[in-house]
């Protein structure tokens, strides 16, 4: 079994252990828990962001994409929306607090930088047989995953998707981000 798609096909469900033992170790303190709003904040603000330009399709159990999207946050980093979930789920971490918070930091960046590579390394195979060398030339100008600060104009520009259009979209990671906020706060206050 290739472990890239297994993580693939799972990735809505890989993060659900360390929610819940987040929200089990949660004891949140302050600067920490207005720290990790801020990078909640900006985690999502990077999904809603690339969301608008990729549309719904990043949604889908299927490897692939329609079109190469090269626009918006994608001309800074090839996956800006698995950058946005790792600035999130650190977040959360710096929210939840805890004794263990730098421990679980750690933890929680260095299991999503392994899975987003590993998803990435089988999204890049699909991409590269679909787009060829307009794949190859996206790749040789923006970075796999940590942005670069000037973004690179290619030949494919998309238009961004109206607000409420997006926020449709990214209906179900604020849902999540919500369920997991409360039920850190309610672990702590009951």
């Amino acid at each position: 079994m290739d472990v890239r798609k297994f993580l693939f096909s799972n990735r809505s469900f890989t993060p659900i252990p360390i929610a819940l033992t987040l929200i089990f170790f949660s004891d949140p303190r302050l600067p920490y828990f207005i720290y990790g709003s801020i990078l909640v904040l900006l985690g999502e603000s990077i999904r809603i962001n690339a969301v608008r330009y990729a549309g719904g399709v990043t949604r889908t159990m299927n490897v692939g994409a329609p079109s190469l999207c090269t626009s918006g946050p994608f001309s800074h980093t090839r996956n800006p929306l698995y950058l946005g979930n790792m600035v999130i789920y650190v977040g959360i971490t710096l929210v939840a607090g805890g004794r263990y918070m730098s421990e679980l930091c750690l933890i929680v960046f260095l299991y999503f930088t392994f899975q987003y590579l590993m998803i990435i390394s089988l999204e890049e195979e699909t991409l590269n047989n679909l787009f060829k060398d307009e794949y190859d030339t996206y790749c040789k100008n923006v970075p796999r995953l940590f942005p670069q600060i000037s973004s690179w104009v290619g030949p494919n520009i998309q238009s961004p998707l109206s607000f409420s259009n997006t926020l449709k979209t990214e209906k179900r990671t604020l849902q999540n981000i919500f369920f997991i906020l409360l039920l850190i706060l309610l672990n702590t206050f009951l």
